[in-house]
């Protein structure tokens, strides 16, 4: 299939900038130390979080990575079904988030699959972000507002040969 090389290629670049932002903030910023971008609108902060957003979860890092694996995984079965390139480049987008902030659950301090990840965007202190949960946020929001404006994300999955013959387009509904 032709949507593998893009899906991947973006998936890397994503996780490339990702961690890349992240190893930046690491070695020049002071942890909780605020940095005015934009006035208090935006800053940049080094934040280890060990939760999930807005630090919820915070005693239950390793659920959180199981879940984040499970995401991933799910994201690259769903990839397959992508029906434009658009929704390629959406998937291979957030496989790339996911992937970046799971980096971090897996390999950073604590110890393995309790890794805090690292996020540096403080947003007028609502929250503090990266560049992953950038892409999650982003993909998220453009499928929706593609659902919404009834556009066809993903193809229906083939009904196995051995069926009746009948598939979700051709099935009468009652």
């Amino acid at each position: 299939m032709t949507w593998r090389p893009a899906f991947w290629l973006v998936a890397f670049v994503v996780v490339l900038i990702d961690q890349a932002t992240k190893q930046w903030t690491l070695n020049n910023l002071v942890p909780g130390e605020r940095h005015e971008v934009l006035g208090d609108f935006l800053s940049i902060q080094l934040v280890f979080n060990s939760g999930a957003a807005f630090s919820l979860g915070d005693n239950f890092t390793w659920v959180l990575t199981i879940v984040a694996l499970a995401i991933t995984v799910g994201i690259i079965v769903y990839a397959r079904r992508a029906q434009t390139s658009l929704a390629v480049w959406l998937f291979g987008i957030g496989l790339g988030g996911a992937i970046g902030n799971l980096i971090d659950r897996l390999f950073r301090d604590p110890g393995f699959g309790q890794g805090h990840v690292v996020d540096m965007i403080n947003y007028n202190g609502w929250f503090v972000g990266n560049v992953a949960d950038i892409a999650i946020v982003g993909v998220a929001v453009a499928f929706l507002v593609m659902s919404l404006m009834g556009k066809q994300i993903l193809s229906t999955p083939a009904v196995d040969s051995s069926d009746d013959g009948a598939t979700p387009q051709n099935e009468e509904r009652g």
